[in-house]
């Protein structure tokens, strides 16, 4: 089959939370589709524009564009409640997505039982928490890969009610074994029952939208010659696979999981925007080798407002972790990096790097496999602070010179070159080098 063009991609390449939905949103008009490829209601992608601020979960950061189209890929999960939420707070936007918003009738639904299932999981783990959403993702995600879950496809059909009955008394009997309190369970403060109906309710609204089969739809794009962009959600170190496992997502957040979730060959994969914070969060458990725990840690917390989207936890804040980024470069096969939030250390005398890791006495680049296991001291780099606003630079060369050695620190560590780097939370302030 020959194609006309290729996917390009946007994704995290740290724990999630890069400011992947503002580059989205700035990048679209460059786009004619804007496909998200896996995750869930579990991103939570804040766009800022025009004094406005919006938080996506489950629809493409691209839908503020009405003249481009949304799609939801087969690798998605999706949560009717949720996403009709979402379509109601973009109305009050005056943003229909029902217009442009198309979604793969293979992506799997997220039932009211799974967040149950989700959360008593969670609290069987004990003190051993992953830190998870409590949105459903993980039973979801098992049930997908059992065999056993439901897609978007089958609310069409008539036996739907049967097939969602027999699914839930699956989770309710798993529940019962995990010895959790169902009685007092709530979803938005409400029983299961009660959320239950609401979740029904919104499937009106979810057949409404453009149902489709993405993989031909996305295909037939490329073949037409038509510019498509598939964005990532949560971080490439919350990978399924090659994250700090098992305190990590349930689907493939790197550039594979683009084949897989939108189902378009390797061949046509094109250029990998991979997106990086000037310095480092995570949010929940799980290692983190340059977290600070000092008071630079809690300024670096509080002036990158650096709270959950979609949880409110606040996230834990560190230096960047260059062993790591080199780890997500390599495995996307990033082309271009994007730096985000250097403003938040606008102040600051002097930041650090961390070059390398020291494992018991041993110094080494590489991620270790018991990442989680092992005491992991950093190998600090210093670079002298850039002591000044960045509000009014409208250019990258303007940058000051520390912050410009600083990103070509960054550069030179990952052997990719630093695409643009974003100043603001606004969609303004995004410097194109």
């Amino acid at each position: 089959m020959q194609l006309k063009s290729k996917v390009d991609v946007l994704l995290g390449l740290q724990w999630g939370d890069e400011g992947k939905g503002k580059v989205v949103d700035v990048l679209t008009p460059r786009y004619d589709v804007i496909a998200r490829f896996q995750g869930g209601p579990n991103a939570g992608h804040t766009l800022e524009f025009n004094g406005m601020k919006h938080v996506l979960h489950i629809i493409p950061s691209g839908i503020f564009h009405p003249d481009k189209l949304n799609v939801i890929g087969n690798g998605v999960l999706i949560e009717p409640a949720i996403l009709s939420q979402e379509v109601e707070a973009l109305r009050g936007r005056q943003v229909d997505a029902t217009r442009n918003l198309y979604i793969s009738k293979k992506a799997h639904l997220i039932l009211p039982s799974h967040r149950l299932l989700d959360a008593a999981n969670e609290q069987a783990k004990g003190n051993a928490k992953i830190g998870s959403t409590l949105k459903g993702i993980g039973p979801a995600y098992t049930d997908k890969i059992a065999r056993t879950g439901l897609r978007v496809g089958d609310t069409l059909e008539f036996d739907f009610g049967e097939k969602y009955e027999l699914l839930k008394l699956q989770h309710l009997q798993m529940v019962q074994t995990l010895g959790f309190d169902t009685a007092s369970f709530r979803i938005d403060g409400m029983t299961l029952e009660d959320y239950e109906r609401r979740w029904m309710e919104s499937l009106q609204l979810l057949r409404s939208f453009h149902l489709i089969n993405s993989e031909y739809f996305i295909n037939d794009c490329l073949r037409q010659g038509k510019r498509v962009l598939a964005e990532g959600a949560q971080g490439s170190m919350l990978d399924i696979d090659f994250g700090s496992y098992p305190f990590v997502t349930s689907s493939s957040t790197v550039t594979a999981g683009v084949c897989s979730g939108l189902g378009v060959a390797p061949s046509a994969i094109g250029r990998v925007m991979g997106i990086t914070k000037a310095y480092c969060t995570r949010v929940g458990a799980g290692p983190f080798p340059t977290e600070l725990f000092d008071d630079t840690g809690r300024r670096l917390c509080e002036l990158g407002h650096e709270y959950g989207a979609t949880t409110g936890r606040s996230r834990r804040c560190g230096w960047i972790d260059l062993p790591a980024l080199r780890y997500a470069c390599m495995l996307n096969g990033v082309t271009d990096l994007i730096v985000t939030k250097p403003d938040v250390m606008n102040d600051f005398e002097e930041v650090l790097m961390c070059d390398s890791y020291e494992i018991g006495g041993r110094c080494t680049d590489e991620l270790p496999f018991e990442f989680n296991a092992v005491e992991i001291t950093p190998r600090w780099v210093s670079y002298p602070g850039w002591k000044q606003s960045l509000a009014g630079i409208d250019s990258y060369s303007r940058l000051p010179q520390p912050l410009l050695r600083y990103l070509e620190a960054i550069e030179q560590a990952v052997q990719t070159p630093v695409m643009a780097v974003s100043t603001s939370p606004d969609r303004k302030d995004v410097l194109f080098k």
